[in-house]
């Protein structure tokens, strides 16, 4: 009997979205993991709504996605965070890794950081005080001696201790079944001592459910110190949402840039798999996108749908691509002229049959289970 093809949904996005998608689907098909592509257009790529309700079903019912890069629709809310608040997912991980052949700051990276989704200032709670959204606030700021200046606004950083439990208590099993020593809680506490000292309360008590995890504290200024001179040092990074945006492009830069930048959302019942860099309009269509982050991001995939052996693959022959230097685009070449899209995704894809001894170096360790 023919094996039934896994069902996922693809969201091509828009710019430099479609190519990195094609290439991602052209990897892992060489792969031989049998994939049945749903494809859905969000965004300003959609014909009208730009986050349909057949797309957000179709995530729902095949529990799995894979998404390029979406614009910002003018004048409209981000479609990123609407997918995450609509299909609720409440984590994101971004694997940072070093490659050698990558044009990065430090050797031997090895890190993760994860960040809420849902909350923080992404819930999206934000208004222009003048135009008379939110009275009772403007009121009860006026009565702290706090009261608003015309032509003010606002955006309210929101945190609950049940959404800061659950992204935290994934974070430890994350750790613990990744083999990772060490937690870190980056936080601003000594500022927003309601919001990130809820935060930061929660993971300690969350804590004590993994005493086999060490966890510490960091200030955000203090991380993002730690991640440019010493990221070695570092293992899982936990925090807020709006920290973790900023810090992973930062680890991400620390390593060669955000075209090797792989990221995963999670929820209870679907996962959601994105590279960690924008649609680059400039780039879009004219065979220059890094597809590499995208296809890191489609290992992630594979793992997640319970094959880690050609995720391996994808991982191994991408860090052999990156180190031999001969087929690289513009963001990472260095020795070497740079090349296309399509050459490095069939270089890629030529690579995967290589065994893994070849390649003379683990690969990253990206997989989330």
């Amino acid at each position: 009997m023919r094996p039934v093809n896994r069902p996922v949904t693809v969201i091509p996005g828009d710019g430099i979205g479609p190519e990195c998608t094609e290439a991602t689907r052209r990897v892992l098909a060489a792969t031989g993991v049998a994939i049945d592509w749903i494809e859905h257009r969000l965004g300003v790529a959609a014909d009208t709504d730009p986050l349909p309700a057949a797309a957000l079903e179709s995530i729902r019912r095949t529990g799995v996605a894979l998404k390029g890069p979406i614009s910002l629709p003018p004048g409209g809310r981000s479609v990123n965070i609407a997918l995450k608040h609509h299909l609720d997912l409440f984590v994101q991980a971004r694997p940072v890794s070093s490659l050698p052949g990558a044009p990065g700051l430090h050797a031997g990276v090895d890190l993760v950081v994860l960040r809420e989704t849902t909350e923080d200032f992404y819930a999206g709670i934000e208004f222009d005080a003048d135009s008379g959204q939110a009275t009772a606030l403007l009121g009860l700021l006026a009565e702290m001696g706090r009261p608003l200046p015309a032509g003010s606004a606002v955006s309210l950083k929101h945190t609950t201790a049940l959404g800061a439990r659950r992204m935290l208590d994934f974070s430890f099993r994350y750790a613990r079944g990744n083999g990772r020593q060490r937690v870190t809680v980056v936080h601003k506490s000594a500022v927003t001592r309601s919001t990130d000292g809820l935060f930061l309360a929660v993971a300690r008590d969350v804590a004590t459910g993994y005493p086999d995890i060490e966890i510490d504290e960091l200030a955000v200024d203090a991380a993002a110190a730690q991640l440019a001179r010493a990221p070695a040092e570092l293992d899982v990074l936990v925090m807020p949402g709006q920290y973790g945006d900023i810090l992973s492009d930062l680890a991400a830069a620390v390593v060669g840039g955000v075209g090797l930048a792989p990221g995963a959302n999670y929820g209870a019942d679907i996962a959601m798999f994105e590279a960690v860099h924008g649609t680059a309009p400039r780039h879009a269509g004219r065979d220059r996108a890094n597809p590499m982050a995208l296809i890191l991001s489609g290992a992630l995939l594979l793992d997640h749908i319970g094959h880690p052996g050609p995720a391996a693959s994808v991982r191994h022959a991408v860090a052999a691509v990156v180190r031999d230097g001969r087929h690289l685009t513009y963001d990472i070449a260095r020795a070497h002229p740079p090349v296309g899209t399509a050459r490095v995704t069939e270089e890629i894809i030529r690579r995967l049959d290589q065994p893994p001894d070849e390649h003379r170096q683990q690969p990253p360790r990206l997989a989330l289970r």
